[in-house]
């Protein structure tokens, strides 16, 4: 480590003779501090006691010393008077050369840096002369005359010496200078002739390159940019100045401006006309953007520019395309336009006010202006129609952009009613009327959740379109002249195919898809899917007959089916039958179900009636001629069967009159009547190509039994049948038509054909054969004759006018005295769950009543009841 010495003056030198710079810049002088006080400067410490005056060194001198110096790093030896062994200790105190201090003593330290001589201005004019050589060059784009560094330097000692405002002002002017002597007045001349859009290239270049000028200014001028700029509140920094001056004698140009920012707006028309990229440039486009947002100048000058542009354009382009597109090809050109705007707002960085601004725009002007184009009951119903889902569902896109997604609604209803009475009303194909309304439904349904986004208000339209169009009524031979609603019937008879026939009776247009099962384990799956499937499909009719005001006409159907399951044993499924009782019972009531639960339990009450039957002629020991099972039916709740003649088998009489006088023994006071056309029998028959089990109705079976008394091979005529069995003649020809011209021709008819009338012969068919053992052929017992029909609709007409005039009747025991139109509308209200009455019917059981004196006649419209 190097000694160092210290001279009387207080400067501290390396012995080495190298001076040390201390860590201060200046080398201003400070004041002593007070008597008494031990004081820390820097790395010097003093303990003054008497202050002194400092002398100051002239700069000449500042580095001569005093050859009396004393070693106080070197080794201690004999010969060194001031070392401390060769001194002597008298009377206990060591004798040192030292001298006492006479005063406090100042230490100086004093900056290295040599002052400049020179004339300050003469620098400034030095630098400054420097500083334009090098603008110069920068603004012709020619080599810089010095280098960067020097220029800095050169601005940071102009900053020191406080001339930073002077120089700010010379940037000032010869920036200016050079943007409005030349850039501005060369752009002026280059664009004339040019278009708009050249214009603006030729702009966006000079602002790039004005940009990169300013950035190798700022550069130089770091210096007085970070130190005297950046603390003024007057004066801009560089960046900022040099964009205004850009923005204030350019761009704001009377003869620039215009064209700048059209030429724009027309990059932007070009790309709306779909021009090649040439015409668009997105690059140009992109540059004065930008350009327009770091002059900033984007929201006062160009946003207006390009609203007021496109204004015009969306109100010429939607009248043009709204008159010569269809509906479909409208709907898809106003998504892509909303497309192509709000996509270029994002490519290029428009501000969100510009992408704001023109979605409200295109809202007015293609939605809100052309709103009756939009929801043309024509146009909207064809859409649905066809069922364009994706068409419909970017029209309500568009429509739900000014709120006006509710407008769907009347060409909607417009479009359930006129499918749905085509539905309804069309004869021809009345018995696919409720698969057709189950796949119309699905459909509406599927519309209305994909396309239409389940809005509430349209939801509600498609109900009560549906309701109103499903009970609309109509006189016609399928009702035999009576205002019953017909879907109501169509639905119980739909239901009666699926709880007899189970899921395969099912349409695959409305089954939900099962998967085949890959094994035996899954059979019991599949077979838990099936009820599953039924449950479904039941979920869905039921869906339709909540819709159905005439309840009525759907229970007097749903009764008789029901009673041809039970009496049949043609059910598919016990649970499912449950299950649809469960289901009406939680729709319409327990009134409702009452006689079909009763019907259930008049099945159960026979099977245990029979059993204990078999069980008493078991004990007795007496075997009966045929095997007799009989359901005892309460009359109150089963449907009303007319009394048909027929001569019964002398064995089956029997046996009737055995049960009767049995059953009468048991529960006195009754009085059975036997309904021989709703009983089927067993029998065995044998064939040359051998015995088979076959299903018969009563008729069928009565038939059949004639012909053992004939030989074989021999005929009989129809009379002959006819007197035989003491049948009608419409019963008759239906029974022989489903023996001799059905699928199983257990009788050959002559001659031949699929009608049965008078003087036909017929004969066992000896050569019938089929493969299965058992067969079925009472099938006509499930089917229901016209006649049936008839009197099924007409009884529930009868009771409809019983029912209208206990409503009347209950009505003015309230009310007393009531106007005629009020009477009217309290009895529809009445009647509404039993089925849809007329006026004009509504008034006729009015005068029935007041010829019977329940009511008459008062002044001013009105009636009073008569009690």
């Amino acid at each position: 480590m190097p000694s160092t010495t210290r001279s009387r003056r207080g400067r501290w030198q390396d012995s080495s003779d190298k001076a040390f710079r201390p860590s201060l810049s200046r080398s201003d002088e400070k004041p002593a501090p007070s008597p008494g006080k031990r004081q820390k400067t820097g790395h010097i410490y003093e303990a003054p006691s008497t202050p002194l005056r400092s002398q100051v060194t002239r700069p000449e001198n500042m580095y001569s010393f005093t050859s009396n110096l004393v070693d106080l790093t070197s080794s201690p030896t004999k010969s060194s008077t001031g070392s401390p062994s060769s001194r002597k200790i008298t009377n206990g105190v060591r004798l040192t050369n030292v001298a006492p201090s006479n005063g406090a003593k100042k230490f100086l330290v004093k900056n290295f840096k040599k002052t400049s001589k020179s004339d300050p201005e003469n620098y400034f004019s030095q630098v400054w002369g420097q500083l334009d050589e090098a603008l110069e060059a920068i603004f012709s784009r020619d080599v810089k005359p010095f280098s960067m560094e020097q220029l800095y330097r050169g601005v940071e000692n102009v900053c020191r010496q406080n001339k930073a405002p002077s120089l700010f002002q010379k940037l000032q002017a010869k920036c200016k200078d050079h943007i409005i002597n030349r850039v501005k007045h060369s752009l002026i001349e280059a664009t004339q002739g040019l278009s708009d859009t050249d214009s603006l290239r030729s702009t966006t270049e000079a602002w790039a390159t004005w940009r990169r000028q300013m950035t190798t200014i700022r550069s130089i001028f770091y210096y007085m940019d970070r130190s005297y700029l950046l603390h003024s509140t007057t004066q801009p920094s560089i960046d900022e100045y040099g964009i205004a001056l850009f923005r204030d004698n350019v761009f704001s140009d009377s003869a620039l401006k215009p064209r700048i920012l059209q030429g724009a707006c027309m990059l932007v028309s070009n790309d709306r006309a779909g021009s090649s990229e040439e015409g668009f440039a997105p690059t140009l486009f992109k540059e004065a953007i930008t350009m327009f947002h770091v002059l900033a100048v984007y929201t006062k000058s160009f946003e207006p520019k390009l609203l007021g542009e496109s204004q015009a354009f969306f109100d010429d382009w939607a009248s043009k395309k709204s008159s010569e597109l269809s509906l479909t090809d409208y709907v898809n050109e106003c998504h892509a336009l909303f497309k192509s705007e709000i996509q270029r707002c994002d490519v290029f960085i428009l501000d969100e006010s510009t992408k704001r601004n023109l979605n409200i725009q295109m809202e007015n002007h293609l939605v809100m202006d052309h709103e009756e184009r939009l929801v043309d009951t024509v146009d909207v119903v064809e859409l649905m129609d066809g069922n364009n889902l994706d068409t419909l569902k970017d029209l309500y896109s568009l429509l739900e952009k000014k709120g006006l997604g509710e407008k769907i609604r009347v060409p909607f209803e417009e479009y359930i009613n006129c499918e749905g009475e085509s539905i309804v009303f069309d004869e021809k194909r009345q018995s696919e009327m409720v698969v057709r309304l189950l796949q119309f439904k699905q459909k509406l349904d599927t519309m209305w959740e994909t396309a239409f986004r389940r809005n509430q208000n349209v939801g509600y339209g498609l109900k009560e379109a549906f309701e109103t169009f499903v009970n609309k009524t109509k006189k016609s031979d399928t009702t035999w002249g009576t205002d019953n609603d017909k879907p109501g019937e169509m639905i119980a008879k739909y239901v009666d195919l699926i709880l007899r026939g189970g899921s395969k009776a099912i349409p695959d247009s409305v089954a939900s898809p099962m998967p085949a099962p890959a094994n035996e384990d899954e059979m019991d799956e599949e077979e838990a899917d099936e009820d599953s499937q039924i449950n479904r499909q039941l979920d869905q009719v039921l869906d339709l007959f909540r819709f159905v005001h005439g309840k009525a006409v759907f229970e007097a159907f749903y009764k008789k089916d029901l009673a041809r399951r039970l009496l049949m044993n043609r059910s598919a499924s016990a649970d499912a039958e449950k299950s649809m009782l469960t289901r009406l019972k939680s729709e319409c009531g327990a009134n409702f179900t009452h006689n079909l639960e009763q019907m259930f339990k008049d099945i159960e009450l026979a099977r245990e009636e029979n059993s204990s039957y078999k069980t008493i002629l078991e004990d007795r020991h007496e075997k009966p001629p045929v095997d007799l099972n009989v359901n005892v039916l309460s009359a109150a709740a089963w449907p009303t069967y007319p009394a048909v003649e027929v001569e019964v088998p002398r064995d089956i009489q029997k046996a009737s009159t055995d049960f009767e006088r049995h059953y009468k023994l048991k529960h006195t006071g009754r009085m059975l009547e036997w309904k021989h056309a709703l009983a089927h029998c067993q029998m065995r028959a044998i064939f040359p190509k051998g015995p088979k089990e076959i299903v018969f109705s009563s008729f069928q079976a009565i038939v059949m039994l004639y012909f053992n008394e004939k030989a074989d091979g021999e005929s009989v005529t129809y009379e002959e049948l006819s007197n035989a069995t003491k049948l009608t003649d419409d019963e008759l020809k239906r029974t022989l038509q489903s023996l001799a011209c059905a699928k199983y021709r257990l009788l050959t008819k002559s001659p031949r054909g699929k009608d049965v009338n008078p003087g036909d012969k017929f004969v066992v068919n000896l050569g019938f054969s089929d493969p299965k053992y058992r067969i079925k052929i009472n099938q006509i017992q499930l089917k229901e004759t016209k006649e049936e029909n008839k009197q099924t609709h007409e009884r529930v007409a009868a009771d409809r006018q019983y029912e209208t005039q206990a409503a009347i009747v209950r009505i003015m025991k309230g009310k007393k005295k009531i106007k005629h139109a009020l009477l009217i509308t309290e009895v529809i209200n009445a009647l509404k769950s039993r089925g849809a009455v007329n006026p004009e019917d509504i008034k006729k059981q009015i005068e029935k009543l007041i010829d019977k004196d329940y009511m008459e006649r008062a002044d001013n419209g009105f009636y009073e009841y008569i009690s």
